[in-house]
């Protein structure tokens, strides 16, 4: 495999102009899910989505685990120790004048 080959999960090599390797693929995720690629780059992830399971898999369950993590988050945030430990920290943080967040 030359230089500027790279190898998908079926074991197929390419230019890496005209596909996708698994892992750039998978340093491409987060900007694929926020709609931030460009078309070139979102048209081969797409190539390379509908050709290699395990990717498809990855993806799946990282879908999978955000999603939960996000119920999760919801949850905490609305218990009221959690907001009552908010609280306390904005507090502190405007005492010791540290910019405030949300």
């Amino acid at each position: 495999m030359g230089s500027d080959e790279r190898t998908n999960a079926g074991g197929d090599t390419g230019d890496t102009g005209t596909e996708l390797s698994c892992r750039e693929l998978v340093e491409l995720v987060t900007a694929y899910r926020e709609g931030a690629l460009a078309p070139k780059e979102r048209a081969l992830f797409e190539a390379h989505m509908a050709s290699c399971p395990p990717c498809v898999h990855y993806v799946e369950q990282l879908d999978l685990t955000v999603r939960a993590l996000g119920g999760v988050n919801a949850q905490i945030e609305r218990e009221s120790f959690t907001q009552e430990l908010l609280k306390l920290f904005r507090a502190w943080k405007a005492e010791t004048g540290r910019p405030a967040s949300n």
